[in-house]
């Protein structure tokens, strides 16, 4: 298997005064920004990739987030970009780019720059993201999916055509051909997040993408993907478990309590403060179908007894306690334990989902540097090895195809 760490590159400190209301006011005024910790968190995050190159780690998983200290990448290809020039082989899996906010020809070119710089270490993932960044950038949400598949092919044209021209809705371009080209031919693997809906999965089969699966529900889970290998055989491709990557938490130490004990304080504060900024108020839930984000049919492929839980409900996270972290570690959900526990644990649900490819977290929250580098040793150590040695063949849910 191939293994990625998942990096938020989160603002390096704790806003303990919204934690008892689990509520962050967006926006979060200029007045609680220190430039101080925001460079000592870029420096501290580029040093850990260092670290996971020189352990051997695949690669680290980046993503775009705005306006909020939960992820500083605003640009996710400049991070790439300065990560490239102090790692040697560590590829940079950008999930992602969100298209449907920026002007393609930048992001393919931006992309192609840093593919150069990392000498084809790139792998390119595009997403549509979250309302609070369609209210920053004031682009409908009802728009998010027709900017996102015209920018994607406007970046193809740009990076598989010597001269390419495009005339849509949203972009124009005439007699344009980017310098540089990607370093990679024909260009970077693209991979997309699949949450859920119909229409990425419908789009990520019709380019033969690959998938990074995040939910937290197995089912839900195993319906994506055998909807994905009906699609992709619609196409005329036939799924492979190397184009399946799923993102999971695990977190290694002595035992499942002692994981708990170091981990839960900043996973909770993630999951009850953080995830959340600048999204609904605490008990206000989103309408996505209402918003034009995604239809009413998108979650119509899910098997009726999966159907209440294919959309992520963010009021759990919000509402989550220690007794239900300690509960998702008894049931194996989380990955949390031994070196032994998390290596049986995350081989398991790689086989489960079929994924030869794993993007985990084991970072969220914000916590101290010096754990996140300690853990990051620990795994790199007793479990990383293991789980490289291990190859995953099979995608159980492709059989649900019929």
């Amino acid at each position: 298997m191939q293994i990625f760490l998942f990096d938020l590159l989160p603002f390096d400190r704790h806003f303990d005064a919204f934690k008892p209301g689990r509520h962050m006011p967006f926006p979060l005024p200029g007045s609680y920004f220190d430039a101080e910790v925001a460079a000592r968190s870029y420096e501290q995050h580029l040093a850990v990739w260092e670290e996971m190159d020189r352990l051997g780690y695949d690669g680290v998983g980046l993503n775009e987030h705005h306006t909020t200290p939960h992820g500083l990448m605003n640009s996710p290809n400049m991070m790439a970009a300065a990560g490239s020039q102090r790692t040697k082989r560590l590829k940079f899996f950008i999930l992602g780019n969100l298209l449907p906010l920026h002007n393609p020809l930048r992001i393919a070119e931006e992309l192609a720059m840093a593919d150069n710089l990392s000498r084809g270490r790139i792998l390119a993932g595009f997403a549509r993201g979250v309302p609070r960044e369609y209210k920053v950038y004031d682009v409908p949400m009802a728009e998010s999916r027709a900017r996102f598949d015209e920018a994607l092919e406007v970046i193809r044209k740009a990076w598989t055509e010597d001269v390419f021209s495009h005339q849509g809705k949203f972009w124009t371009f005439k007699d344009i051909s980017i310098w540089p080209r990607p370093y990679q031919a024909p260009h970077p693997p693209i991979w997309i997040p699949f949450t859920g809906s119909k229409e990425t999965i419908e789009s990520a089969a019709a380019g033969n993408f690959g998938a990074a699966i995040h939910h937290p529900h197995r089912g839900v889970v195993q319906d994506m993907i055998a909807y994905f290998a009906r699609k992709l055989g619609e196409s005329g491709h036939r799924i492979r478990a190397d184009q399946i990557c799923m993102m999971t938490d695990a977190w290694v130490s002595e035992s499942g309590a002692k994981a708990v004990e170091e981990y839960a304080p900043y996973f909770l504060y993630f999951n009850n403060v953080l995830w959340h900024h600048g999204g609904n108020p605490p008990g206000h839930k989103a309408n996505p179908v209402a918003s034009g984000y995604v239809a009413s049919s998108s979650y119509d492929y899910v098997r009726p007894e999966n159907a209440s839980e294919a959309v992520i409900d963010r009021e759990k996270a919000r509402a989550l306690n220690r007794p239900d972290v300690e509960a998702k570690v008894a049931s194996g959900e989380l990955a949390f334990g031994s070196p032994r526990e998390v290596t049986e644990r995350l081989i398991e649900q790689a086989e489960a989902v079929g994924a030869n490819k794993l993007l985990i977290n084991v970072n969220f929250g914000a916590m101290p540097n010096d754990l996140f580098l300690e853990q990051v040793r620990r795994f790199g150590r007793d479990v990383l090895p293991k789980l490289q040695a291990h190859q995953v063949t099979r995608v159980p849910a492709a059989e649900l195809v019929v």
